[in-house]
C-alpha cells in the first residue's frame, strides 16, 4: 500500500490521466458524428464512408505499436503532453477543408490522438500495486466516455455555433485539457519506475510468444468492434431504421456511455474473479445478442392448407437497442478483462506488450468500418455488418477454447511429472 502522501499523488495520476484520455478519445472519435454532414456535403458511397471513418482509427492504432516502447524509455506523462499538443492544429484547419482528400488527411492527423491510450495506461499502472491494477486500468480506461462527449458536443455545437465551428471548439478545448493535465498530473516518482532500462532486444522478447497475438485478437474484438459501431452506428440507425440525426445520436450515446461507464466494473470483476473467466463470459454474451442482430428483416409466405400465411421476421429500433446495449456492456467488461490478464502475464512489459495489444486490437477500428462499408455495399443488407461480426467473435472464441484446452493439456502433463506419474527423461 501507498503511503498517504503517495495516495494522494496517486489518486491525481488517475483523474488526469483519464480526463486526458476522454479528451483525446472525443477528438479520435470526432468523424462519428462530422462523417455524416462530410458524406451528405460530398455525396459518398457507403464505402467511401468507410474508408473516411478508418482513417483517424489507422494513425490512432498504427501508432500506439512504436508509443508502447517510447513509453518504457522516456516519460509517458511528458508523451502525453507532446501527443495531445499535436493533435490540437488540425482541429483549427477543420474549418477550411472542402475536399474528400482534405478530410481524409485531416482525418490521419486527428487519428495521433488514439495513442494517448498507451502512454497512459503505463502512467497509470506505474502508481497501483497488482491488487488494484484491474480497478485502476477500468477507470482509466473509462475514458473511453469521451466518444460519449463527442455525440453531444459535436451536434449542440453546429445548433448554436455552426458546423464550421466544431473544430475550433475541440481545439480550445485541448488546450485547456493540457493546461490542467500539466498543472495536476505529478511525474512518477523514482521508487515507483523501473530503474533498469530494458534494450529494444528485451522489449522484444514477449513478442514472440503466442498469447501476446491471442490477447491482441480478443482485444481486437472488444475494443475494435467498440470503435466500429460507435463510428457506425449513427448512420445505421438512419439508414435501417429511417431514424432522425438527433435520435440517432442519442441512441448511439446510450450505447458509447453504457459500455465506458462499466469499464472500471469489469476492471473490479477481473480482479476478483480472473480475467480470463470474465472474457470467456462476454464472448458467449455478444454472440448469441450478434445472432438475432445478424438475421435480416424477412418476409415469409408459408402455404397452408386452405389459405397462405404471412410471417414477417424484423428486429424493431427497440429491440435492436437493447441487444446493441448489451454487447456494449460486454465489451466494457472485456476491454478491462484483457488488460487484466496482459498484467498478470506481462508486468514489466506492459509498454511494449500493452502497446501491440492495444495496437492490433484498434486496427479494427480502421479495418471493420471498411469492410462494413463494402459487404453492405456487396450484399445490400444493412444487418450484413453484424454478420461480419459475428463471424469475428466465432473466430476469437475458437482461438481461446484451443487456447484454454492446450494450458488444461499442460497442467495435466506437469502435474503428471511432478508426481512422477510420466518419466523425465
Amino acid at each position: 500500500m501507498l503511503n498517504p502522501s503517495m495516495e494522494s499523488r496517486a489518486s491525481r495520476a488517475l483523474v488526469a490521466a483519464t480526463m486526458a484520455f476522454a479528451a483525446c478519445f472525443s477528438v479520435w472519435t470526432l468523424y462519428a458524428v462530422m462523417g455524416l454532414k462530410i458524406r451528405e456535403m460530398l455525396s459518398l458511397s457507403t464505402t467511401a464512408y468507410g474508408f473516411l471513418m478508418a482513417a483517424p482509427m489507422l494513425t490512432g492504432s498504427l501508432l500506439r505499436f512504436p508509443a508502447g516502447f517510447l513509453v518504457e524509455r522516456y516519460s509517458a506523462r511528458r508523451l502525453l503532453i507532446w501527443q495531445m499538443a499535436f493533435v490540437t492544429p488540425p482541429l483549427f484547419l477543420l474549418p477550411y477543408i472542402e475536399t474528400y482528400t482534405g478530410f481524409l488527411t485531416v482525418g490521419l492527423l486527428l487519428g495521433v490522438a488514439g495513442v494517448s491510450f498507451t502512454p497512459g495506461i503505463h502512467y497509470v499502472t506505474r502508481w497501483y500495486d497488482r491488487q488494484r491494477q484491474g480497478f485502476a486500468m477500468g477507470v482509466f480506461g473509462a475514458g473511453n466516455a469521451g466518444a460519449a462527449v463527442t455525440l453531444v458536443v459535436t451536434p449542440l455545437t453546429e445548433r448554436l455555433l455552426g458546423w464550421e465551428w466544431i473544430g475550433p471548439v475541440y481545439g480550445g478545448g485541448m488546450l485547456a485539457v493540457i493546461l490542467i493535465f500539466v498543472i495536476i498530473a505529478p511525474e512518477i516518482p523514482e521508487a515507483l519506475q523501473d530503474r533498469q532500462v530494458q534494450t529494444w532486444r528485451e522489449q522484444l522478447r514477449p513478442l514472440r510468444e503466442l498469447k501476446v497475438w491471442r490477447f491482441s485478437l480478443y482485444y481486437y474484438f472488444v475494443f475494435g468492434s467498440f470503435l466500429a459501431l460507435l463510428m457506425w452506428l449513427p448512420q445505421y440507425y438512419v439508414s435501417a431504421y429511417q431514424l432522425d440525426m438527433q435520435t440517432a445520436m442519442l441512441l448511439t450515446l446510450l450505447f458509447v456511455s453504457l459500455s465506458s461507464m462499466v469499464r472500471a466494473l469489469g476492471g473490479w470483476f477481473a480482479d476478483r474473479y480472473g480475467g480470463r473467466a470474465v472474457n470467456w463470459s462476454v464472448f458467449w454474451i455478444c454472440l448469441v445478442c450478434l445472432f438475432f442482430l445478424s438475421y435480416p428483416p424477412t418476409d415469409m409466405i408459408i402455404h397452408g392448407v386452405d389459405r397462405d400465411v404471412h410471417l414477417s421476421l424484423n428486429i424493431n429500433v427497440w429491440v435492436f437497442t437493447l441487444l446493441i446495449v448489451v454487447i456494449g456492456l460486454a465489451q466494457g467488461f472485456g476491454r478491462a478483462s484483457v488488460y487484466k490478464i496482459i498484467h498478470d502475464y506481462y508486468p514489466a512489459h506492459m509498454g511494449s506488450v500493452g502497446g501491440t495489444v492495444a495496437a492490433l486490437g484498434a486496427t479494427g477500428g480502421f479495418t471493420l468500418p471498411v469492410m462494413f462499408g463494402v459487404v453492405v455495399d456487396l450484399l445490400g443488407i444493412h444487418s450484413a455488418v453484424f454478420m461480419l461480426l459475428y463471424g469475428v467473435l466465432a473466430v476469437c472464441m475458437g482461438v481461446m477454447y484451443l487456447a484454454l484446452q492446450n494450458d488444461a493439456h499442460q497442467s495435466r502433463v506437469e502435474h503428471a511429472i511432478a508426481h512422477n506419474f510420466l518419466n523425465d527423461d
